[in-house]
C-alpha cells in the first residue's frame, strides 16, 4: 500500500520542509480564490477551445436542451432534461496529454443518457489548461456549476463524477469546496494524489537497479536504450497476459514488488503486470513546460519506501534513492496544481476501480481509504472493485448501478454496499471483486474480463 505524502514527506528533511513550507504559504492565495479574469470568453493564450455541436436527446418524447460556449476561458457543455428534476451533476474529465486543444465531453459508461432520463441536467468544463493540473479542474468545475446556477437556475443537489484525473478533481473538490457538493462518484480516480507519482518512480527505479541498468534521471534515449535492455536483463520483452512466463528470478522480484505496491496480491495481479509492464516505462518520459502540472514527476519520492520482496536482490539497499526536486510544491497544503488530498470528504462517496489497473493503481483506493478512516470519515467512503485489467474499463451496467446507489444514499441517509480494500487477506481472496463486477461482460468476453477465474 502506499504511503500517504503527509506521513512520508514530515519526516523527510523536516527543517528543510517547514522552512518551504513557511515560505511557501506566504505567498499562497486563500482557499478557493481563482485570480482569473472573470469574463474568460476566450481560452488562455496558446490554447484552442474545440466544443462541436452536441445533438440533444430524446428523452420522454421531448428534446433536451443543449447550452455550449466559454466560461473563464474554458469550454463547456450544459444538458437539461425538458423535465428537470432540479439536481445537478458536474462530470469531471481525465487527463488529456500537454496538448493546447481544450475540449468538455459527455458523461460516459451510458450516464449521460440515464442521468437524463432520471431528470437530471449535466455540465462538463474542458478546464482552462491541460496536462496534470488539478488546480484547474477543480476551479473550472466549481466555475461551472456557479455559472449552471446563474444561467439556468440554482440546482437543489449538485453531484460531481468523473473519470482518472478527475477522480483527483473529485477527491480535493470535496475538500476545497467543503459542503458544496451533495455526492460523489469517482471513477478509476487519483484518490491517493501525489503517491500515484510515486509508483511511477519505484517501477522505473526498481527495474534499473534489478537489472543494473541505472538510468536516473532518465536520459533522452531511455525507452531506446536502457529500456530494451532492462527488459531483457528481467525477461520481460516476450512476456504477455496469457502467455507463458518468461521473466527471470530479477524479474519475478520486480513483478511482485509492483503488486505489493499496487496494491498486495489480488486476482489477476500477475497478468495485469503483462499488460502494464511496458506502459509503466513510458510513463516517467515526460516532456513540456517545467510546472508541476506540466512534469509532475518532480514531486515523486522514495526516499522512505521499503520494498517487498527484497530478494534475491536487496533492493532496500541498491536501489537509487530519489528525494523530491519540488518540495514546496509537494508539502504545500493550498490548491496547487499537484495537490494533496486530506481524507476530509464532506459529502457521500462511491468509488469504483479496476483490480488489475496500473496507470492507476488500485492502491490508490486503500491510499483514500486510509486517510479517510484517520479522519474518522469512513461513513461517507463506499468502494467497490472491478475485475477489469485496463484503465477506467467499466461497463454501463457497473456505472449505472454505482451512480443508482449513490443517489439513494444522498437521498435516505442509507449507506451502500462496498468492498473491503485495506484488508490484505479480503483482497487477495480468489473470489475478490466478484460482488460488483458485471457478469454479462465477463460471459461476453468484454474487454480484459477473461484475464480473471470467473466468479
Amino acid at each position: 500500500m502506499l504511503s500517504t505524502p503527509v506521513r512520508t514527506l514530515r519526516r523527510l528533511l523536516a527543517a528543510t520542509a517547514t522552512l518551504t513550507l513557511a515560505v511557501g504559504l506566504a505567498g499562497a492565495a486563500p482557499a478557493g480564490a481563482t485570480g482569473r479574469d472573470a469574463r474568460g470568453g476566450a481560452p488562455l493564450l496558446g490554447y484552442t477551445i474545440e466544443n462541436p455541436s452536441l445533438a440533444p436527446l430524446l428523452v420522454g418524447g421531448k428534446p433536451t436542451t443543449v447550452r455550449q460556449g466559454v466560461h473563464r476561458h474554458a469550454g463547456y457543455i450544459i444538458e437539461v432534461p425538458a423535465r428537470w428534476n432540479g439536481d445537478l451533476v458536474l462530470w469531471a474529465h481525465g487527463y488529456r496529454g500537454q496538448g493546447t486543444v481544450l475540449s468538455p465531453e459527455p458523461p460516459g459508461f451510458g450516464l449521460r443518457q440515464r442521468l437524463l432520463e432520471q431528470g437530471y441536467a449535466w455540465a462538463s468544463s474542458s478546464y482552462d489548461r491541460n496536462g496534470f493540473d488539478i488546480r484547474s479542474g477543480v476551479l473550472g468545475t466549481k466555475d461551472l456549476a456557479d455559472h449552471f446556477a446563474r444561467t439556468v437556475r440554482r440546482p437543489q443537489h449538485t453531484y460531481v463524477a468523473g473519470v482518472s484525473m478527475g477522480g483527483y478533481v473529485i477527491g480535493r473538490s470535496l475538500e476545497q469546496y467543503p459542503g458544496f457538493y451533495d455526492g460523489a462518484l469517482p471513477m478509476c480516480g487519483v484518490l491517493g494524489d501525489q503517491t500515484l507519482l510515486d509508483f511511477y518512480l519505484d517501477y522505473n527505479l526498481v527495474a534499473q537497479a534489478l537489472a543494473g541498468v541505472p538510468a536516473y534521471p532518465t536520459p533522452a534515449d531511455y525507452l531506446t536504450n536502457a529500456v530494451p535492455r532492462i527488459q531483457v536483463a528481467l525477461g520481460l520483452a516476450g512476456l504477455t497476459p496469457t502467455g507463458p512466463d518468461t521473466t527471470t528470478d530479477r524479474g519475478k522480484q520486480l513483478r511482485a514488488i509492483t503488486v505489493n505496491r499496487s496494491g498486495g496480491p489480488r486476482p489477476g495481479a500477475d497478468a495485469a503486470f503483462a499488460l502494464w509492464k511496458d506502459f509503466l516505462f513510458s510513463i516517467t518520459v515526460t516532456s513540456g513546460g517545467d510546472s508541476p502540472a506540466q512534469r509532475p514527476g518532480q514531486l515523486s519520492t522514495n526516499l522512505l519506501t521499503r520494498y517487498t520482496p527484497n530478494s534475491p536482490v536487496n533492493v532496500n539497499a541498491t536501489v537509487q534513492r530519489v528525494a523530491p526536486e519540488n518540495v514546496r510544491q509537494r508539502l504545500l497544503p493550498t490548491l496547487t496544481e499537484v495537490p494533496r488530498i486530506s481524507g476530509r470528504p464532506t459529502a457521500p462517496v462511491l468509488s469504483l476501480h479496476g483490480l488489475g489497473d496500473l496507470f492507476v493503481p488500485f492502491s490508490m483506493e486503500q491510499a483514500y481509504a486510509t486517510d479517510v478512516a484517520r479522519h474518522g470519515r469512513s461513513r461517507l467512503v463506499v468502494q467497490r472493485a472491478i475485475r477489469a485489467t485496463q484503465h477506467c474499463e467499466f461497463t454501463p451496467a457497473e456505472a449505472g448501478a454505482a451512480w443508482d446507489d449513490l443517489v439513494s444514499w444522498v437521498r435516505t441517509g442509507k449507506r451502500p454496499a462496498g468492498d473491503t480494500v485495506t484488508d490484505p487477506a479480503v483482497v487477495a481472496r480468489p473470489d475478490y471483486g466478484c460482488r460488483f463486477s458485471d457478469r454479462d461482460a465477463y460471459a461476453a468476453g468484454v474487454g480484459t474480463r477473461r484475464l480473471y477465474p470467473p466468479c
